[in-house]
């Protein structure tokens, strides 16, 4: 019974989107001990609900977020591989947006999915579960527990690598008083000799244990951090304005994931390229019209102009100065500091022989 109502569940969550669907149990992830020496090396940043004493209880034992739970449902979404989109020819300076965000906020999307998968479960089971949804919402060593429920393995660059679908894709977890069947652990490491995400990051923040120093991360950079970009990463962060693809963009995996993404994240017109001139201009309510569905909204007004503002400057574009000029009087601090910034750098290369 356990085998059969686990393939129909499969098959239902495949049929709701998400093509990766796997099965752990609630056991200790088997990372927690490195995770705990991240943590005490102060490689999380500011982000400090990572180091929260309740939250690092929960990542240790799933049943603390459900006694009940016997099972742990993971499964996975794939969003648009970060290839290339190059900006529209029309002289217009672009910043970058990481892939992920191209389409709707999967916080919007995959929880009516999820929903939909424990009734279908319920319906074939007997009756209500005790449950929990999740996705990058809760305290879980999510890409752990992928990996024990076979959907991947653990990259240089520390995302899971799936043989097919690269690493572009979301995760999801349904924490579940049922029991189900397990599926055995993906125990191969194909990431082999390869070193080219760890040697392609413009900050060297990949490390060689298999994690990342967030504190130089652009990701980290320009979405968690909500206060100043230290001075000597902003040239790191070229176009970017929202997230980092590098380490996904040249991983070899990713040649061979799929290019039909769901039509729920696939790029919206202007997101993966974005003036960054206009991008400066936005006031408080044309930004949140503008991203009303999108990650984006995460770095916040302030942080998303702060971002574009690194960004212009590191074009180097003579006319990123009047805009540059205009936020240097913005009602925001953080965005008049790093305009100001920007203008001096365009400045300093238009002074240049």
């Amino acid at each position: 019974m356990s085998a059969e109502l686990t393939r129909v569940i499969k098959e239902e969550a495949r049929r709701l989107g998400f093509p990766l669907a796997g099965v752990t149990t609630p056991e200790p992830p088997p990372h927690w001990p490195a995770y705990e020496n991240w943590l005490a090396m102060g490689r999380h940043a500011s982000m400090n609900y990572l180091a929260d004493e309740r939250a690092r209880a929960c990542r240790r034992d799933p049943r603390r977020l459900l006694p009940e739970c016997r099972s742990i449902l993971v499964l996975g979404i794939p969003y648009a591989p970060p290839q290339t989109i190059p900006p529209p020819e029309d002289g217009t300076p672009r910043g970058r947006v990481a892939s992920y965000a191209w389409g709707q906020d999967y916080h919007l999307v995959l929880p009516e999915r999820l929903r939909a998968l424990v009734a279908f479960i319920e319906a074939h089971s007997g009756g209500p579960l005790p449950h929990r949804l999740y996705t990058d919402t809760g305290p879980l060593l999510e890409r752990d527990l992928a990996q024990r429920a076979g959907l991947g393995w653990i990259g240089k660059n520390t995302c899971l690598i799936h043989p097919r679908f690269g690493s572009t894709f979301f995760l999801a977890e349904i924490l579940l008083g049922l029991d189900l069947e397990p599926d055995p652990p993906f125990e191969a490491d194909r990431c082999g000799t390869c070193r080219r995400c760890i040697e392609a990051c413009p900050t060297g923040c990949i490390l060689p244990d298999r994690s990342l120093d967030a504190r130089a991360c652009l990701s980290y950079l320009t979405i968690e951090n909500k206060g100043e970009i230290p001075p000597e990463l902003r040239p790191a962060l070229g176009e970017w304005v929202f997230g980092c693809d590098i380490c996904q963009a040249v991983c070899p995996w990713n040649r061979f994931a799929p290019l039909e993404v769901d039509p729920a994240f696939a790029p919206h017109p202007g997101r993966p390229r974005p003036d960054l001139i206009a991008a400066l201009r936005l006031d408080p309510s044309a930004f949140r019209r503008q991203f009303a569905d999108s990650p984006v909204q995460r770095a916040r007004r302030r942080g998303y102009l702060r971002n574009a503002a690194v960004a212009l400057a590191n074009s180097g574009r003579p006319e990123a100065a009047a805009a540059l000029a205009q936020a240097s009087q913005d009602a925001d601090p953080l965005v008049r500091a790093h305009a100001a910034w920007g203008l001096e750098q365009i400045s300093k290369a238009q002074k240049r022989p």
